[in-house]
């Protein structure tokens, strides 16, 4: 879907400081998505499903010692895709940006994961190069959303089987008040449904088994409909939130709390023991103001759940051998 018809707005680069760049495989449905801050920001994570898969989010505790990152990288691959981060550190090397240790530069880079290993050759996942190709990509104008980068490879609406699932995909979006501007670029490869956030309809997930309409998760499990066996951490959804506010350490970790408030908006069920949504939150101070958390914490749960619209609507429906995922303007309009 063309970015400007999408139901919301904005990106996250319109945060002043804060660059995106994604990779996609052309062998198989994967990829990443990078971050940057070359100027560095102030990092936080906030970890809600049970399986998630990451690396240096302990450096981003408010009590622990390094004070600003220079890239958060979202992958596929599950924990295979971890590995993109040393290109991206490399990338960074390169280009003169990293925390200063005296004897080199040591490019600070969390990172977190989603499994899509069973969308095609799940041997093709991505690596440094990976990694080291989407920071030469990245720039200040508004991501490619849907199929590309981290998104390539993700689903929606898993839980009554992988064949009654959608395409998910990789969104972004954004929202200004009182002087400052939250944006978020999530990767929607969740177990439930994506739901439109001011009414709760069912927009994209689990289908009935002729395919051809929406199910409603959580309706059928009320109803009894036992939810088919996956493995835990085969679902996902990750993403940054990122601000112009000036924040600390402890501000930015409860940023990245509050925005799963957006994904509880549009993901049901969420959090669960099958997904590892994982969510940092960076702050450029680029603006120079101290917002107000209250503020900030609700126009960060507010562009997650935009974002995560975003996603789904971006994205294009998927074939794999035999094997069709539709995505939710295929469904809408069939």
């Amino acid at each position: 879907m063309n970015p400007t018809h999408l139901p919301y707005p904005g990106a996250i680069t319109d945060v002043a400081g804060i660059e995106v760049g994604h990779h996609s495989d052309t062998r198989r449905p994967t990829g990443c998505s990078v971050v940057l801050a070359r100027h560095g920001a102030v990092g936080g994570v906030d970890v809600r499903g049970a399986a998630p898969g990451t690396r240096e989010t302990d450096l981003l505790h408010p009590g622990n010692l390094v004070p600003h990152v220079h890239a958060v990288l979202l992958a596929g691959g599950s924990a295979w895709g971890l590995d993109a981060a040393g290109g991206v550190m490399r990338w960074l090397e390169e280009n003169d940006i990293g925390l200063d240790t005296g004897h080199g530069l040591v490019p600070i880079v969390p990172a977190a994961v989603v499994f899509d290993l069973g969308v095609g050759d799940g041997r093709i996942r991505p690596d440094a190069q990976s990694g080291y190709h989407a920071c030469g990509a990245a720039s200040r104008s508004a991501p490619a959303q849907g199929n590309v980068g981290a998104g390539s490879g993700a689903l929606v609406g898993k839980l009554l089987g992988m064949a009654r699932a959608m395409k998910g995909g990789v969104g972004t979006a954004s929202v200004s008040a009182g002087g400052v501007t939250v944006g978020a670029l999530v990767v929607c490869n969740a177990v439930g449904d994506v739901l439109e956030p001011a009414t709760g309809r069912v927009i994209a997930g689990a289908r009935t088994r002729d395919g051809k309409t929406l199910q409603n998760t959580r309706d059928a499990l009320l109803a009894g409909h036992m939810p088919q066996h996956l493995l835990a951490g085969n679902n996902t959804t990750i993403g940054v939130i990122a601000t112009d506010a000036v924040l600390t350490k402890a501000q930015a970790q409860r940023l990245a709390q509050v925005a799963h408030d957006g994904l509880a908006r549009s993901i049901n069920p969420v959090h669960t023991m099958l997904d590892g949504d994982t969510l940092f939150a960076l702050g450029t101070g680029t603006s120079g103001k101290e917002a107000d958390m209250l503020l900030l914490a609700t126009l960060a749960a507010e562009a997650t759940a935009r974002a995560v619209v975003n996603a789904v609507q971006a994205a294009q429906g998927l074939t794999v051998g035999e094997q069709h995922w539709p995505s939710a303007a295929e469904l809408a309009s069939s």
